[in-house]
């Protein structure tokens, strides 16, 4: 009996989530309200607090579930065996699952959630799949922290630029693997060097 209500919770808590993954895409993760998100999952608002704390610990269960997506993503991609194009494939994957889903990548990537800070468990999950990436980019040669944040910080200024001006296009993303090669060269060079 106690793992029937159980699962019929998990199974409210996903529908609860799921709904709220909804509402923001419509309004933004900013424009996400409480108020209607019980009206969608009929209820009253009072009784999102019994899955639910407050607003915070709702950002905190999207956030988890987001990163939980992008891990499965990562779990279910073939990477090819050469080092580079291994990192290619992982940072395409990336910007892909950010592409997708303009309200997940705000909350995931972004965080434009004031006072929002995700619990040190679903931070977890994110500190996951980056470090995944960064396997990815040690492996083909990139082992610099400055060259790490680089790869990083290229990867998300494409994504950035590609949502704000060119939504649904290629006309920053397609630059993803040529981008890649210059940084690696440039980080696998400089090692070379300094030896």
């Amino acid at each position: 009996m106690a793992g029937s209500v159980a699962l019929r919770r998990e199974a409210k808590i996903a529908s609860i989530i799921e709904a709220a993954w909804e509402l923001a895409r419509e309004h933004g993760i900013g424009g996400l309200s409480l108020h209607a998100l019980a009206r969608e999952v009929g209820m009253r608002q009072p009784s999102l607090y019994e899955y639910f704390a407050s607003k915070h610990a709702l950002f905190d269960a999207l956030f988890a579930a987001g990163n939980r997506q992008l891990l499965e993503r990562l779990d279910a991609t073939t990477f090819p065996h050469e080092p580079r194009a291994a990192l290619k494939r992982g940072l395409a994957v990336f910007v892909e699952f950010a592409l997708e889903d303009s309200a997940r990548s705000e909350l995931l990537f972004q965080r434009h959630i004031p006072g929002f800070e995700p619990t040190r468990e679903s931070y977890g999950l994110a500190e996951e799949a980056l470090d995944r990436l960064v396997e990815l980019m040690h492996d083909a040669g990139v082992n610099e922290q400055g060259d790490v944040d680089c790869l990083v910080a290229v990867t998300a200024g494409l994504i950035d630029a590609q949502m704000s001006n060119d939504p649904g296009g290629d006309r920053w993303t397609r630059h993803l693997d040529r981008l890649v090669d210059l940084l690696v060269d440039d980080a696998t060079t400089k090692r070379r060097r300094s030896r």
